[in-house]
């Protein structure tokens, strides 16, 4: 992974790699953090990361949330069906719930954002009820319907001031999957068996980083 330095390239780092996590983790150098100046992260002069990852949905059409480890980073359009179809284990949201393999909690998000084309992340607390004297528990299941494939960050937006300058941190937009990508996606998740998915990611990240024992890139994808 070369050194990472613009939103372009590391659009381009994501086309090509198809998976390409955010934070350092258990993969020594297998993450944007390891590979951008660390001046460019928090920077006032210009862009960094953290700027960085709507324009790269944007322009690659790609999936980004807390896919590994309950960590961030991007999959793929071409990857994204496996990545979703090994960890549903076959199961759309509605099955999954019914063999009571879902909680009630990450059901009444998942119906939520279903209704919608896509939401804010404030949007959706706002209806769902999540704060301080409402619901709790947002954060935990937005990180597990993402870590299942059923939940993906399309965005990040931000407020503008009266100048027309933007501030403060990016609010996530969520969408599913099926109404994010549509029919690119829902004709190919659950063409395969999920084992042969794993199998393919596996062998996928192998090539990747031929230098890292299998069983350690099984541990990472979780």
């Amino acid at each position: 992974m070369d050194n990472v330095q613009s939103a372009q390239a590391l659009a381009e780092l994501v086309e090509t790699w198809g998976i390409v996590p955010f934070f350092r983790n258990s993969i020594p150098g297998f993450s944007i953090e390891e590979h951008t100046p660390p001046d460019l992260w928090f920077s006032d002069a210009q862009d960094g990361p953290w700027e960085w990852k709507g324009p790269v949905i944007r322009q690659t059409g790609c999936a980004y949330g807390k896919f590994f480890q309950n960590k961030a980073a991007f999959i793929s359009r071409t990857w994204f069906p496996d990545f979703a179809n090994w960890r549903r284990d076959g199961y759309d949201f509605d099955a999954r719930y019914d063999d009571g393999l879902a909680k009630s909690a990450d059901k009444y998000v998942f119906d939520l954002l279903d209704g919608q084309d896509s939401l804010l992340s404030k949007d959706l607390k706002r209806l769902g009820g999540f704060g301080k004297k409402g619901r709790k528990g947002f954060d935990t299941i937005i990180t597990r319907l993402q870590m299942q494939g059923y939940i993906t960050t399309t965005d990040f937006e931000y407020q503008m001031d009266k100048s027309g300058r933007v501030y403060g941190w990016g609010v996530a937009r969520y969408a599913t999957p099926e109404r994010y990508f549509g029919a690119e996606f829902t004709d190919a998740v659950y063409r395969r068996e999920p084992e042969e998915s794993k199998a393919r990611l596996l062998t996928h990240l192998s090539a990747l980083l031929p230098e890292i024992p299998k069983q350690e890139i099984l541990h990472w994808m979780g």
